[in-house]
């Protein structure tokens, strides 16, 4: 199986490359992302590749790193995810992204990738949620908050200031990330006017 493949851009195609590496052509398929950042034809590529072998073809995706490349496996074993859909996934969101938006069920930044409807959004952010690698610089606190508010387990201050926070404008997930520091730093028996001061000052640095 290829791994990785390093040699000339030869040519561009809608949704590829034909990378050149000692003569050899190999067409590579590769995110809208991943084709922006490759250089120019002439120029040296190294790309990390996922070879898909089936019975009447052998086709290689390509990714700018070998954490991207394990984003695109993880994604398609969420049901109704295949190759195409993953690749629009990453074309769209950057890896932290990506990660940021499973551990913060932010359905509604994964359901804008064109392909994406609700149902598979809702698929992802779920089935993922416990998968999300380490490389994602995620506040843990705010993971932990988002999973309560998701089950209505969190306290009643917290909840609303954390509504009030998106009544003005704030997402989700940024509203309950200020609002998980803001928790730490009240105290837990803090109420929802304290909460929402101390979370606009988190929003504010």
């Amino acid at each position: 199986m290829i791994g990785k493949l390093r040699g000339i851009v030869e040519s561009y195609g809608e949704d590829y490359i034909i990378l050149d590496v000692n003569g050899v052509g190999y067409q590579v398929h590769c995110s809208a992302r991943t084709l922006q950042a490759l250089p120019a034809a002439g120029d040296a590529a190294t790309l990390s590749i996922e070879t898909y072998v089936r019975e009447d073809q052998i086709k290689l995706f390509g990714f700018a790193s070998d954490a991207e490349r394990e984003w695109f496996r993880l994604l398609q074993t969420v049901q109704g995810v295949g190759a195409k859909v993953a690749l629009s996934v990453l074309g769209m969101l950057k890896v932290p992204e990506l990660a940021s938006a499973i551990a913060m069920r932010d359905k509604a930044t994964v359901q804008r990738v064109p392909g994406v409807g609700a149902k598979v959004a809702e698929r992802i952010v779920t089935e993922l949620k416990d998968k999300v690698p380490a490389f994602a610089d995620i506040d843990p606190a705010a993971v932990h908050l988002a999973g309560a508010l998701d089950e209505k387990r969190a306290p009643r201050p917290v909840m609303d200031a954390v509504s009030a926070l998106v009544n003005l404008g704030y997402g989700q997930p940024q509203a309950a990330a200020a609002i998980a520091a803001a928790s730490r730093s009240a105290g837990e028996g803090a109420d929802t006017a304290t909460l929402i001061r101390q979370g606009l000052k988190e929003l504010a640095r």
